[in-house]
Parts: C-alpha cells; structure tokens; sequence
C-alpha cells in the first residue's frame, strides 16, 4: 500500500485466500485491505493516538438510512451519549476529494447530524461543522478532551 499523508502505525496484515487483510482494531478483525480500507484504519489509529479519542466511542461502516436507500458511514465517533459527534468520510488516496464527496457527506449529515465532519482521502483531510446550513472549516480535528459531553 502507498504512504499516506498520515502518521503511521504498528499494523498486522495476514493474508486470506490470497487476498490481504488487515486487523481493524474497532471491529476487532480482520477485513479485506482495499485501498480505502487502509485510509480508514489510518484515519482511526490517528484519531485515537493524536486526538484521544477513546476506542469504545468508535462505529465503523454501521448502516443508516437516508431516504429509501440503504448507506454506510466508514467512520462514526459517538459523543459519551452515544450521540453521532464526528463523522468521517473515507476514500481511496487516488480518490480526488471533490464537492460529491462533501455533498455525500452532507446526506449522512442530513440524517445523523454528527457535531463534526470529516473527509480524507489519505493525502488531503477536510473537517468541518455544518451548523443551520452553514459549512464552517476548520484548521484541525477538534480533540476529545476538548468538547462538551
């Protein structure tokens, strides 16, 4: 896999089937190791080893419905109330990063209005608040020690 523009980190990989799998520590198994998968398992060792987030508050690819259809969010930080707090979208690093992607992010928004959003595709990373239908970036990922629960 391609170095990404995040820290690294001790991960295992193993193959199945001839197919490379990589441990997620949230889901607690391995799963196949696409190239969106490792932006995802780096994103989730950065938000827990930079940022503090605790690994009990992580959700990964859980389900949700918007509209009739039936979508995923690659990851989910809850707040200590188990209420969506930072939304992260994921793509692969050969992925532009494009207004789909946050108009994408903006639908899982519309349906669990996280406090926080996030897109990376490895190599540029973007978070934001969207508060009465307004988009305010930010310089950084907001730590966890720092917002009210």
């Amino acid at each position: 896999m391609e170095s990404l523009n995040l820290p690294g980190f001790a991960y295992k990989v193993k193959q199945v089937n001839g197919k490379p799998h990589i441990f997620d520590i949230i889901r607690r198994k391995f799963v196949t190791l696409t190239p969106e998968e490792w932006v995802r398992q780096h994103f989730i060792h950065l938000l827990i080893t930079h940022y503090g987030y605790p690994k009990s508050l992580f959700a990964v690819e859980t389900g949700l419905q918007y509209n009739t259809l039936a979508k995923r969010t690659d990851i989910m930080v809850l707040s200590n109330h188990a209420l969506p707090f930072l939304l992260v979208e994921c793509k692969a690093p050969f992925v532009r990063v494009t207004d789909a992607t946050f108009a994408q992010i903006s639908r899982y928004n519309f349906t669990l209005q996280p406090q926080y959003l996030a897109v990376t595709n490895g190599m540029s990373h973007y978070c934001f608040q969207a508060v009465n239908g307004q988009i305010h970036f930010m310089d950084d990922f907001p730590q966890y020690r720092d917002f009210n629960q």
